[in-house]
């Protein structure tokens, strides 16, 4: 069921009928990193460089210049661990779109799903945020820990995407609670799916994508897992 659902999504992410969610959302999570970029680096020459320039005073022109390229791989940096939770809060205003496209290629004679109210689909979003958020700050921390590293990644995101984007899935068709319930007693299955989807956060400029891809794979396990437990 999994490797079916990565492939189908996997396959959809740049057809004509996601392009129109592909490129608002590529657009807008562009435009909001541009925007964070502009305004950490205003906080650094606000805030770190005056005090840097105090503390070391009569530093030659040359060391400015290696002060700022060095800034500037940090800002690189920690522009980099905030795509994914950017990315995540912009596609989280469209996951019913994804679903949407999904649900009407792929399954045309099944009852559609229910997109959510506004109000819900932003405080969905808002948890996307905060999960994603989470999950990284824990497993940054669990870099630091020596025998687990980079597995740490992997597991948090793995269990946290994959419960938030399958139980997103689950909720166009079920209650929250039956939704909630689903998603526990397939919980193994859930997570190994997370752990996919935190394989495609890890690559590089692809993460951008990453809500789409996970919202697509997700609807797609969900009608596999609801198919099984119809049989």
């Amino acid at each position: 069921m999994i490797s079916s659902a990565a492939r189908a999504a996997a396959s959809q992410l740049f057809s004509s009928e996601f392009r129109s969610v592909f490129v608002k959302t590529l657009g807008l999570t562009l435009l909001a990193l541009a925007a964070l970029w502009f305004a950490i680096e205003g906080l650094f020459e606000w805030l770190a460089w005056p005090w840097i320039d105090a503390w070391l005073p009569g530093l030659p022109s040359w060391a400015g210049w290696l002060g700022f390229i060095v800034a500037g791989i940090g800002l690189a940096l920690g522009l980099a661990l905030l795509i994914a939770p950017v990315t995540a809060i912009i596609a989280g205003l469209f996951l019913d779109d994804v679903a949407e496209v999904v649900e009407r290629t792929d399954y045309p004679n099944d009852p559609p799903g229910r997109a959510m109210p506004a109000l819900r689909s932003m405080v969905l979003a808002i948890r996307f945020f905060g999960v994603v958020i989470l999950g990284n700050i824990v497993a940054l921390l669990l870099l630091l820990v020596p025998g687990i590293n980079i597995a740490a990644f992997f597991i948090v995101n793995g269990y946290l995407l994959g419960r938030e984007f399958f139980e997103f899935a689950a909720m166009r068709f079920r209650p929250e609670a039956e939704a909630r319930a689903l998603r526990k007693k397939h919980a193994v299955t859930v997570f190994l799916a997370g752990l996919v989807v935190a394989a495609f956060l890890a690559v590089p400029l692809l993460n951008l994508l990453t809500p789409l891809f996970a919202a697509a794979m997700m609807v797609h396990l969900h009608k596999a897992i609801s198919a099984r437990e119809a049989a």
